[in-house]
C-alpha cells in the first residue's frame, strides 16, 4: 500500500524557510507538528498518512540523528555514516511511490513541518533548495530517498548494501550529473556492482569514475541500456570500466620523456602523464607546436556557472575548465549535454569545500557571473542576503584558489552606482591583501557582435605582472547584427508571410533579454517596460513559443520568441543545448553572459598572462 503525504506548497513554505533559518536548533524543535494548517493532499493515489505514522517516522529518524551527534555536534564522517542509514529508513519506511516522491511540496513538509530541527541541524543556514525541494537531487532528504530508490536490490538480503559501495559526491556523479545515465535504475545498480568489483589500488577513485562515466556517455546514444539482460549489461560495463582503470595506471606511470622549451627559451623536460594532452606526443616534437607565448591555453575555475555561457566563451579565449560550480540541477545537466569532460559540481558557491577538489589551487582564471546584487541602501535590506553570501564566498573562494587573475561578472549598478561604493571597495580591500590589483568597467554586448544592448559589468583582479599588461577589449568596428538579421532566417523558415516585412521592421539590436531570476514568473519577456520594447521590433513578449510562425499565421501579426531564438539573441551557438523545461530552459538563457563577450574579456586576460 502507499501512502499520500502532506504537501507545503511553495507560498507557504518560502515565508516559513526565511524565518527558520534564523533559529536554532532548540528552537525548531518546537515547532514540530504532523499536521499544518496551509498542507494539502492529493486527491487519489493512495491513503493519507496517519498522524501516529508521522510521528514514528519522526521518531526513527531522531534515533539515527542523535547518534550522529545531534542536536549540538556533529562531524563529516558521522554525517556521512547518518546519511547512508536515513537514505534506507526513509525508503523503506515512508511507503510512498517515486510520483509522490518527485513532488518538491511532500519533501518541504518533511523539512519544516514533520523535521525542522534535524534538517537544519544536518545542514546549518541552509540554502533553499536543501529545504524548498526546488532541486531534489540536494534536498536534506529528497536526494536520499531518490538515492535509496536507485540502488535498492529488492532480491538481496541486504537491499541497500550499494549504498556503501561510493560515496555521495561519486553518487551525485552518477546521478545529479550524468543524467543520461543516472535515470535508470537498472543502469545505476549494475555501475555499483561493477564499481564493487575493480582493482582501484593506487588510483584517484573519483577520475576513474569520471572516466568511466564518460565513456560510457559516449555508448549511450548507441546502447539502449535498459533494454539489456543483467549478466550481458554488467559485461558490457565491466569491459568500459576496466578501459579507464587501464587508462588511469597509463596516465599514472609516466615513462616517455620529451624536450622542449619553456616560456623562458629555456631547455624543459616534460613528462608524458596525467597531462599528455597539453605536452608534444613522441610523434609530434615540441618544435612542431607554435610558440607558447601565442598558444599557450589556460586553466580555469567556473563558479555560479549557470549553463555554461560564459565557460564557452573563455574556453574560445583559451581557457580550460577544471571545475565548474552551479547550484541549478537543469543548469548543471546542461554543461554535462554540451561538454560531458567537464567536472560540474552541482553545490551552492557557499557550501563548496575547496578540500573537495584540491587540484583547483594555482590555477591562472577563477571567474563567474554571479546573482544581481543588490544596492543596500536602495532596497534596505541588510548583508546577510543569499547574494552578498554568494559574492564574499565567490572573493573567499579566489583568494584560496591563487589564481593569477579574477574574473566576475554583475549588474552595471555594482560600477556606476555611489550606493555600491562599500561594495566595491571592500572587494578591493581583500583581493589586495591576497596581492591583486582591480580594475570595473561597463560592456556592452552590442559591441561585440551580439544582436543585444545589453550591459554589464565586470571586475578583472590580477597579480603583477599581468595587472600592467591588462588592457580592456575594444568594441567591434562593425555594428552588431539587428534582431531581423538575427532573426529572420528562422522566422522565414516555415513560410510565414510577414516575415520579409518583420524582418525590415525589426531593425536594430534587441533590449536586454530579461529572465534569468527565480523570483521572477515563467518563461517571458520580462517586465512592462521590457515587453513594450519587444513590441516596437514586432515581438509579442507575452510568453514563449513551441513553434515558429508558419504559413497560417497571420502577417500583420507579431511572433513570440522560440527557446532557440532566445538563445540566438544571446549569441549562444545554435548546437549549444539546454536541459529542462521551458522556463528552466529559458532562465538559464535570460541569465547567461553572451560567449562573444566573455571571449572578449578572455582574449584580454590571456593576452596580460601570456605577456
Amino acid at each position: 500500500m502507499s501512502f499520500l503525504y502532506p504537501r507545503l506548497l511553495a507560498e507557504q513554505a518560502r515565508p516559513l524557510f526565511e524565518a527558520y533559518r534564523n533559529l536554532t536548533v532548540d528552537d525548531l524543535a518546537g515547532r514540530v507538528a504532523v499536521t499544518h494548517e496551509s498542507a494539502v493532499y492529493v486527491a487519489t493515489g493512495g491513503d493519507r498518512i496517519a498522524a501516529g505514522q508521522l510521528q514514528n517516522l519522526r521518531e526513527n529518524v531522531l534515533v539515527l540523528a542523535k547518534a550522529a551527534g545531534f542536536p549540538n555536534d556533529s562531524d563529516r564522517m558521522r554525517n556521512a555514516d547518518f546519511d547512508l542509514r536515513l537514505a534506507a529508513l526513509l525508503h523503506a519506511e515512508m511507503g510512498i511511490v517515486p510520483a509522490e516522491a518527485a513532488s518538491r511540496d511532500v519533501w518541504a513538509f518533511l523539512a519544516l513541518v514533520l523535521l525542522p530541527d534535524i534538517a537544519f541541524w544536518r545542514y546549518p543556514q541552509p540554502p533553499k533548495d536543501r529545504v524548498l525541494g526546488t532541486d531534489l537531487t540536494r534536498h536534506v532528504f529528497g536526494r536520499l530517498w531518490w538515492r535509496a530508490q536507485l540502488v535498492r536490490s529488492s532480491d538481496d538480503p541486504e537491499p541497500y548494501s550499494a549504498l556503501e559501495i561510493l560515496g555521495e559526491a561519486a553518487f551525485d556523479q552518477i546521478y545529479a550529473r550524468r543524467a543520461a545515465l543516472g535515470g535508470s535504475p537498472h543502469m545505476v545498480r549494475a555501475i555499483l556492482r561493477v564499481w564493487r568489483d575493480l582493482d582501484l589500488a593506487g588510483l584517484s577513485e573519483r577520475d576513474t569514475l569520471r572516466d568511466f562515466l564518460k565513456r560510457l556517455l559516449r555508448l549511450a546514444p548507441f546502447v539502449l541500456f535498459d533494454g539489456v539482460g543483467e549478466h550481458a549489461l554488467d559485461q558490457e560495463l565491466r569491459a568500459v570500466a576496466q578501459e579507464s582503470v587501464d587508462a588511469q595506471r597509463i596516465a599514472a606511470s609516466p615513462t616517455v620523456v620529451a624536450t622542449g622549451q619553456n616560456d623562458h627559451g629555456s631547455t624543459a623536460t616534460i613528462v608524458l602523464g596525467t597531462s599528455q594532452a597539453a605536452a608534444p606526443t613522441p610523434e609530434e616534437p615540441a618544435s612542431a607546436l607554435p610558440p607558447q607565448n601565442a598558444s599557450r591555453r589556460f586553466r580555469s575555475v567556473e563558479l555560479c556557472a549557470g549553463a555554461g555561457a560564459q565557460a564557452l566563451g573563455l574556453e574560445r579565449a583559451g581557457f580550460d575548465p577544471v571545475l565548474l560550480i552551479d547550484s541549478k540541477a537543469d543548469a548543471c545537466f546542461s554543461i554535462d549535454l554540451n561538454r560531458p569532460e567537464w567536472d560540474v559540481i552541482c553545490i551552492d558557491v557557499t557550501q563548496f569545500d575547496l578540500t573537495m577538489r584540491p587540484e583547483a589551487v594555482g590555477v591562472d582564471l577563477v571567474s563567474g557571473g554571479l546573482p544581481r546584487v543588490r544596492s543596500l541602501a536602495t532596497v534596505g535590506r541588510d548583508e546577510d542576503t543569499e547574494e552578498r553570501k554568494v559574492l564574499k564566498a565567490t572573493i573567499g573562494l579566489s583568494r584560496a584558489i591563487k589564481p593569477k587573475a579574477v574574473l566576475l561578472e554583475n549588474v552595471p549598478d555594482l560600477i556606476e552606482r555611489p550606493e555600491f561604493a562599500p561594495d566595491r571597495a571592500w572587494i578591493e580591500t581583500e583581493l589586495g591583501i591576497a596581492g591583486y590589483r582591480s580594475d570595473w568597467r561597463v560592456l556592452n554586448a552590442a559591441d561585440f557582435g551580439v544582436p543585444q544592448n545589453r550591459r554589464s559589468g565586470f571586475l578583472v583582479a590580477l597579480q603583477e605582472p599581468y595587472f600592467s599588461r591588462f588592457c580592456w577589449p575594444e568594441p567591434d568596428e562593425v555594428p552588431p547584427p539587428t534582431v531581423g538579421q538575427a532573426l529572420g532566417p528562422s522566422m522565414s523558415a516555415h513560410g510565414w508571410p510577414g516575415a520579409g516585412r518583420w524582418i525590415k521592421g525589426a531593425d536594430r539590436p534587441a533590449p536586454a533579454l530579461v529572465g534569468g531570476s527565480d523570483r521572477r514568473g515563467g518563461a517571458d519577456l520580462g517586465p512592462t517596460g521590457s515587453k513594450k520594447a519587444w513590441a516596437a521590433l514586432g515581438v509579442n513578449g507575452s510568453s514563449l513559443a513551441d513553434e515558429l510562425p508558419d504559413s497560417d499565421f497571420p502577417p500583420d501579426s507579431q511572433p513570440r520568441l522560440t527557446i532557440d531564438q532566445a538563445a540566438a539573441i544571446q549569441a549562444i551557438p545554435r548546437d549549444w543545448r539546454f536541459f529542462g523545461g521551458k522556463t528552466s530552459r529559458y532562465r538559464q538563457i535570460g541569465h547567461a553572459m553572451p560567449p562573444p563577450v566573455a571571449a572578449a574579456v578572455g582574449h584580454a586576460i590571456a593576452t596580460a598572462l601570456r605577456g
